[in-house]
């Protein structure tokens, strides 16, 4: 299985040293090795962060995006919260006050700040949010370095879910900085220098012949919970596309009447079309001379005819597919497509939407205690998109994970592959 390898750079954003950290199952634990994957994953976070202004971290565009400082602070109160108050002696807490401001959604671990009321948390400040990291990763790294071989048995799980969890908030950090910008008359720059990056030059289709197999977490590695326990599933006759549907594609789409037609739409998809006046996809917009340009990190862009559309719901992604005569593939059909290497660009472009629900898998139990909110409370409503897009991490994509939004989000780098059953 060699999935991160197809992993695409995503420009000067690309982590700049290994990752994942060392393999749980290595012992004895290697606590150099550990310490430098902590500070790796703190230190991407912070140069995701730099090139914003103390102004641009504080904004919250919208219920569904949170300020970069929040995200800084929130992964922070992440390890002080679960790793440090309950296995660090003597630990002493930075500000108990940043408990409430900074906890998600974790109903167990106590009271929060709304999430649609993050941007009113203008202090602690910008600087002042550094300063409560810094204070943690000591704190951290001081716990890696004299913890005794048995503690260390407990700490590095819940060091490991921190670094991977930091990974998901970095990769909000740039779609939710997008979305702010997106709203600005001025059409500001994250980096004037970014790139989307390029697709494979691949046509064609992969034939899974079905029956029965194997999907999910096989024991190697890390992984999230929902990921668990591994099962047999059938996987019926199916033939996926090898590459990602592209903008131009999409204009097609979208010059045949897609947005207009209701014949396409499920029915709350059309509801939303109705109610966003959605006639593009996400921060698609006309130009000066009436052609489309895009929202990037890189600011206002022309639409690239070459590059996978991104951007688009769910609704959207099921609209295209009823367009084109096909459908989008199962998330176990592109599970074992993508671990047999037969997908282009499954990894580091665009999260590809499936046509599967986001729920338990067959025997799935939570992890015991607060952590055990983390995935499994939100398997109500939504879909499952798998891969990884332009905006993750390096070393954080796998072939099981499951990403999930609901239908109607469109922020994130989500695209689609089509598929269709076949005898």
């Amino acid at each position: 299985m060699a999935a991160t390898a197809a992993i695409r750079p995503m420009g000067s954003y690309q982590a700049q040293a290994a990752f994942p950290p060392p393999a749980l199952s290595a012992r004895p634990a290697d606590r150099q090795a550990w310490i430098a994957a902590f500070r790796h994953v703190r230190d991407e976070t912070e140069r995701r962060a730099a090139p914003l202004s103390p102004e641009d971290q504080q904004i919250q565009s919208m219920a569904d995006a949170s300020p970069t400082k929040w995200h800084r602070a929130h992964t922070t109160w992440f390890f002080e919260q679960f790793l440090l108050r309950e296995h660090a002696p003597g630990y002493a807490i930075y500000d108990e006050r940043l408990h409430y401001l900074f906890n998600s959604y974790y109903v167990a671990a106590g009271p929060r700040q709304p999430r649609i009321l993050r941007g009113l948390i203008t202090r602690p400040t910008a600087g002042e949010v550094a300063g409560y990291r810094a204070h943690v990763d000591r704190a951290v790294a001081a716990l890696l370095a004299g913890a005794t071989p048995a503690a260390l048995d407990v700490v590095l799980p819940i060091l490991e879910i921190g670094l991977y969890h930091e990974q998901q908030h970095q990769e909000l950090l740039l779609t939710d900085i997008l979305h702010a910008f997106a709203q600005n008359p001025l059409g500001p720059a994250y980096d004037p220098d970014w790139r989307f990056p390029r697709p494979e030059a691949c046509a064609g289709t992969v034939d899974l012949p079905g029956g029965v197999t194997t999907v999910g977490h096989a024991g190697e590695g890390f992984s999230f919970d929902n990921e668990s326990p591994c099962h047999d599933v059938l996987i019926l006759p199916v033939r996926i596309d090898r590459a990602l549907v592209t903008n131009a594609q999409w204009l097609a789409f979208m010059e045949d009447g897609g947005y207009a037609r209701p014949d396409l739409w499920l029915s709350d998809g059309w509801l939303a079309v109705q109610a966003e006046g959605w006639e593009a996809p996400g921060y698609w917009r006309r130009d000066a001379q009436g052609s489309w340009a895009t929202m990037t990190l890189a600011g206002l862009r022309p639409v690239d005819p070459g590059l996978p559309v991104t951007h688009i719901s769910y609704y959207e992604a099921d609209a295209y597919a009823r367009w084109a005569g096909r459908d989008l593939p199962t998330e176990q059909d592109w599970e074992v497509a993508a671990r047999d290497g037969a997908l282009d660009d499954a990894f580091g472009l665009v999260w590809q939407w499936t046509r599967s629900a986001y729920t338990a898998y067959p025997g799935y139990r939570p992890i015991a205690g607060a952590l055990g909110e983390y995935n499994g409370k939100f398997m109500s409503n939504q879909f499952v998109l798998r891969g990884s897009s332009a905006a993750t991490p390096d070393g954080h994509a796998r072939v099981p994970y499951r990403n999930f939004f609901y239908p109607h989000q469109r922020w994130q780098f989500t695209g689609l592959r089509l598929a269709e059953v076949h005898s």
